[in-house]
């Protein structure tokens, strides 16, 4: 399924918080994947291609300021927990009342404050590569961050949304080969983003709000979290060593499986949709929506 078909499943919601663009494709048991950063819905185009069916819906949200969804206002609460917030309204908007969960990256940890507060209404958690407690935001990441807080973004946003070469270069932490990406989609992952110093000022308050503190805040109801959770992980990954898979798998009690896959960096469901996808089905099809009572 290429760019454009995706796109006539495109569909727009206002919620509390704001406005958010998703991608809505199939029918059935709803699973909802979140992206992280400077990316966006398109991160799971062929597990969604895949996956959905007449029996399996595929809901893929585009965060603030990325894809479709407009930036949000400089007065919005884009914390991890601002983020989490707008997700769970766009599940209450949809009336997804049991669904699948999987996140990646910076949508990892919204995911988990997801899961912290929806638990019952999660069939299965899936976390592939993203931010835990401890490691929120990543060590490698803190120099953007520190050029998010004192506008640098604004400046130099626009100049790699204007330069091919620093569009793929700086899709590297996430790709082994981002030249092998079709142009339209480096263009639909930075151009939203970067592409204005308005854009690029959005994604920096994002950037400047990530904060520990929010993922450590849930950690009692991951402690507590019996939902079936897989645990995806990338060993080629420099911003989430393999060792944070191995911390939120003590943390949350319903993991039942970490699986790597050998050097694959960040966005590997993307790159290495083909190893991924047996994985999240095997699991899917493991949990049909049943599990323990939270304690």
């Amino acid at each position: 399924m290429d760019i454009a078909e995706l796109e006539t499943h495109r569909r727009h919601a206002t919620t509390e918080s704001g406005a958010v663009s998703y991608l809505d494709v199939g029918r059935g048991r709803p699973a909802l994947f979140i992206h992280g950063l400077a990316i966006n819905s398109l991160l799971w185009r062929h597990v969604i291609s895949d996956v959905a069916s007449d029996q399996r819906r595929c809901i893929a949200v585009d965060l603030p300021g990325h894809g479709r969804t407009p930036a949000a206002p400089p007065h919005a609460d884009v914390s991890l927990t601002g983020l989490a917030r707008r997700v769970i309204e766009l599940c209450d908007h949809l009336g997804l009342e049991r669904f699948d969960l999987v996140a990646n990256n910076t949508g990892g940890a919204v995911a988990q404050i997801v899961a912290a507060h929806l638990s019952e209404r999660l069939s299965t958690l899936t976390l592939t590569n993203c931010d835990t407690e401890g490691n929120t935001p990543p060590i490698l990441f803190k120099p953007f961050a520190i050029a998010a807080r004192v506008g640098l973004l604004a400046k130099v946003g626009p100049r790699v949304a204007a330069s091919r070469g620093l569009m793929l270069r700086g899709l590297t932490a996430g790709y082994r080969h981002p030249g092998r990406l079709p142009p339209e989609v480096v263009d639909a992952y930075i151009r939203p983003v970067f592409g204005t110093p308005e854009s690029s000022r959005a994604v920096a308050r994002i950037s400047a709000a990530i904060s520990n503190a929010d993922v450590a805040a849930v950690r009692p109801q991951l402690a507590r979290l019996t939902v079936p959770t897989l645990i995806v992980w990338g060993t080629g990954d420099v911003f989430f060593p393999f060792k944070w898979a191995q911390r939120l798998s003590e943390l949350i009690p319903g993991t039942t499986k970490v699986a790597t896959l050998d050097g694959a960096r960040m966005h590997f469901p993307d790159e290495r949709a083909a190893e991924f996808l047996p994985l999240l089905r095997e699991h899917w099809a493991a949990h049909h929506g049943t599990h323990p009572p939270e304690h």
